[in-house]
């Protein structure tokens, strides 16, 4: 194959990110596939995507189209995914990956009778900062890892006048900052320390907003390795952002500061060197224009565009049979299934408020 032909599936987080990282990474971005024709058309027009429907079997049925990447809500996934499955196509979901476990198995099953490449949207595993540090970890910098801290506090949601998606509010559709945030850490989490044991979570509303989903998340959790620790995090808090990324170990501690990581041991603090495979291209940031809402600013910045990128790349290289690097592990829908386990202790842990064992 020459060329690979891509249909991307969405038209927010599609076009913000999903086209430009596909397009970067050598594929042929063939179509554009919205719910609503005058925007996705409108959009299709912007990125110079030549094919722009309302219907994925319609794009299913073109040729040259080899993969599709789904950049949709999540209540969506299942049915777009199963479509795509059914024709033959490898495909790149998003997360989070499913309603719940259960459903997130019978599309892992799904992918493997279909023979396809299945690939999990968790680009941050290849950002320079979280990639590096789990590097450290694995080679020992701080000895046996103890304890871990994921923080983060954004304004995104403080004020309730800030407009996101609606299913963002819905818990039945998917919705919440647990699964739109909270899922790449838990990601994060299992790729540098291990699988996950047991957890104890709350999911509060903060902002005031009449939400059945959670704006913010406090989960303690337990991984098999022993390492045990916190994940906090809010999207409605009108402070500054804060950021805490950090692990302890019995003998020495590594965080990141952006995609800088230090280490502090009986030796001192220093940075550790990024090596070339793990150096990013410069943020880019999408068109200003296009960013009309509080979910777009997420992506304001363009941080994601480059880790999507070596995604997509692997993505490609796995398609043509071409040798991939497992450092880091590219995630296949079996990580979906892994990574939904644990979403789905957190939300039984915060409705009994107890502690549930993965």
């Amino acid at each position: 194959m020459s060329e690979i032909g891509v249909a991307v599936v969405g038209t927010s987080f599609g076009c913000l990110t999903h086209v430009r990282a596909f397009r970067a990474a050598g594929f042929e971005v063939r179509a554009l596939v919205g719910r609503n024709a005058e925007r996705t058309s409108s959009r299709a027009a912007r990125f110079e995507v030549p094919y722009a429907t309302t219907s994925l079997a319609d794009v299913l049925s073109r040729p040259g189209v080899d993969a599709v990447t789904i950049a949709t809500p999540p209540h969506t996934h299942g049915p777009l995914v199963r479509e795509a499955l059914a024709a033959g196509k490898h495909v790149v979901c998003e997360k989070p990956f499913a309603r719940d476990q259960a459903e997130a198995l019978e599309l892992l099953g799904a992918a493997r009778a279909a023979g396809v490449i299945h690939l999990l949207g968790t680009e941050f595993r290849w950002a320079t900062g979280q990639a590096l540090m789990r590097r450290a970890i694995a080679a020992g910098a701080i000895g046996q890892p103890k304890l871990a801290t994921f923080l983060l506090h954004i304004p995104l949601l403080a004020d309730s006048a800030g407009e996101v998606p609606d299913w963002w509010s819905d818990r039945d559709a998917g919705g919440g900052w647990l699964g739109a945030h909270g899922s790449h850490v838990i990601d994060q989490i299992r790729t540098t320390l291990g699988e996950f044991e047991g957890v104890s979570a709350s999911l509060p509303v903060v902002s005031d907003r009449p939400w059945t989903a959670e704006d913010s998340y406090i989960v303690h959790f337990q991984l098999r390795s022993g390492v045990v620790g916190t994940l906090q995090s809010t999207a409605a808090d009108w402070g500054p952002i804060t950021i805490i990324s950090r692990v302890a170990g019995a003998d020495g501690t590594v965080w990141t500061e952006g995609d800088t990581v230090k280490l502090a041991d009986k030796g001192g603090t220093r940075t550790i060197d990024v090596p070339p495979d793990l150096a990013g291209p410069p943020p880019s940031p999408p068109p200003s224009d296009l960013l009309t809402s509080a979910y777009d600013l997420l992506h304001s910045t363009g941080i994601d565009v480059g880790p999507y990128t070596r995604l997509a790349e692997t993505f490609r290289d796995l398609i043509l049979g071409h040798p991939v690097s497992d450092d880091p592990p590219p995630a296949t829908f079996a990580d979906g299934v892994a990574g939904m386990a644990v979403i789905d202790a957190i939300r039984r842990s915060a409705r009994s408020r107890s502690w549930e064992t993965i």
